[in-house]
């Protein structure tokens, strides 16, 4: 199980028994050798990480008078036992101090520290504790729970600059590098360990994640604390572990540095985080849509919504446009995309490319800024007072090869399904079970608004685009359909 209470992470061992094993590989890769000690790199970074102690008040319920014993009525006992349980507090919270255990590490000599911000939540006192014993009261700068880094500050002893960190390349980490943690597990005090990065690109539970995996030994108290590099760089922060039992099983994770390198810029400079936002709905590119649109390949994600008068429609992105390229990057897939956009630099202009119209176009897109909540694009919904159900004579069609019943928009339908007065297209009324419909989650109540692009109104334009691709002996086709108010694509395979 994922624990992000965190203070935790995993493993170290398994390392060290490779290496003495000294495998021989009959062509060997160029690889830094394995140190015979890391004992004077420890000692060099030692002074730079530090615990953390935080206290904050916990409610707590005092006695209650249902509590109180049960007398007799008219008991002398009865008031006394009364007069008791009033002046402990009766039904009132009373509130008891909690202390919680964490590491973290310099960033600046000036006294910026950085550590995660669950280690720091809620805390109403933090007190950060060096090598030498050396107890100094830190203030909070900023915080950020999504990406789960905070900052603080403290004022160095006589003035004098403490020593710092030195942030590495975190993209320049591989897979079998040699890794040092550093922190505060179980509270013991500075203590640590050293293993490998055993995977990269991780994600947990968020689109923004995109931890190191390693397999250094860490565990509760650890959170907060640096992962070193062979060469005495920060590469990330220790963050979460992986563990049936809550402590160290081998897995272990840590944000990347070049993430919280540039967090921990923003939390100092505004104290908050700024996220890109762009003002696009999208989704995954599969086999089919590739095929669709024309790709060689599925990469890339599909547009299929613009906000009007955002961020991409300002720089001519359409509905239908595969984004490709962003900031000067591939998009691959899905899951990558929203971390481009995110950690783009709010209010600069990046280079994005389109997939349009069977050819590459290049765009110059300026990044907004993200709301928290994120902003949506939401569909116009209807108000007002409803119109009367007037009789209709419904335009039904069935497309076996789909396994779809198709109805026209009707004000019955509108009102079955609460769809808004704006919606225009084709409702879909029944979905087969096991068809090509039915494996894209298609259901009852969706509204078909595009087919292979092009705009649908009637279930006889959607019976003939279809009919057209058949005869083309297409594979698939691409419809563009609604659910209240989400607008997504979905290519479906034409059976024969």
């Amino acid at each position: 199980m994922i624990q992000s209470s965190f203070v935790g992470f995993s493993k170290g061992a398994a390392v060290a028994a490779i290496a003495a094993l000294g495998v021989a590989l009959s062509q060997p890769a160029v690889a830094r050798d394995a140190p015979e000690s890391f004992a004077d790199l420890v000692d060099k970074l030692m002074p730079t990480v530090v615990n953390i102690t935080t206290t904050q008040n916990v409610p707590q319920t005092g006695p209650k008078l249902r509590d109180m014993p049960q007398l007799p009525p008219g008991s002398p006992f009865e008031e006394l036992f009364k007069e008791f349980f009033d002046r402990r507090g009766g039904e009132e919270q009373q509130k008891r101090r909690g202390t919680s255990l964490g590491s973290g590490f310099v960033i600046d000599g000036e006294g910026y520290i950085v550590t995660n911000n669950h280690v720091i939540q809620g805390a109403e006192d933090i007190t950060v504790i060096f090598r030498d014993d050396t107890q100094l009261k830190a203030k909070l700068i900023g915080s950020d729970s999504r990406v789960d880094i905070a900052v603080l500050k403290v004022e160095p002893p006589n003035k004098k600059p403490l020593p710092a960190v030195k942030f590495g390349d975190s993209d320049k980490s591989r897979v079998g590098d040699w890794v040092i943690a550093i922190g505060n597990p179980f509270g013991l005090g500075h203590s640590v360990t050293a293993g490998i990065i055993s995977a990269r690109g991780r994600s947990l539970s968020d689109s923004l994640d995109d931890y190191l995996q390693t397999d250094a030994a860490i565990n509760k108290g650890n959170s907060g604390g640096p992962l070193f590099n062979a060469e005495g760089e920060v590469i990330g922060v220790n963050t979460a572990i992986y563990s049936p039992s809550g402590t160290n099983a081998g897995l272990a994770f840590s944000i990347p540095s070049n993430l919280v390198k540039q967090a921990a810029d923003q939390l100092r400079e505004f104290g908050r985080i700024k996220r890109g936002w762009i003002g696009v709905s999208y989704q995954s590119v599969t086999d089919d849509i590739a095929e669709s649109f024309g790709l060689d390949r599925a990469h890339g994600v599909l547009v299929a919504n613009v906000v009007a008068d955002g961020p991409a429609a300002k720089a001519g992105l359409k509905r239908n446009d595969i984004i490709v390229g962003f900031a000067g990057q591939d998009v691959p897939d899905l899951r990558r995309f929203p971390r481009l956009v995110a950690n783009a630099r709010v209010g600069s202009t990046v280079d994005v490319t389109v997939w349009r119209q069977g050819k590459e176009q290049p765009l110059k897109l300026r990044i907004g800024e993200q709301d928290e909540p994120e902003k949506t694009n939401v569909a116009a919904q209807g108000g007002g007072t409803k119109k009367p159900v007037e009789p209709d004579q419904p335009v039904t069609s069935t497309i076996e090869q789909l396994g779809l019943t198709l109805q026209k928009v009707s004000d019955q339908l509108r009102e079955k399904y609460g769809l808004s007065d704006s919606v225009k297209g084709v409702v879909i009324t029944k979905v087969v079970p096991n068809s090509p419909a039915a494996e894209k989650q298609l259901q009852a109540g969706d509204v078909i608004l595009e087919v292979d692009q092009k705009p649908v109104t009637t279930p006889q334009e959607v019976t003939e685009i279809v009919a057209k691709l058949q005869a083309q002996k297409k594979r698939s086709v691409l419809l563009f359909v609604e659910r209240q108010g989400d607008p997504r694509f979905a290519a479906l395979r034409l059976t024969k």
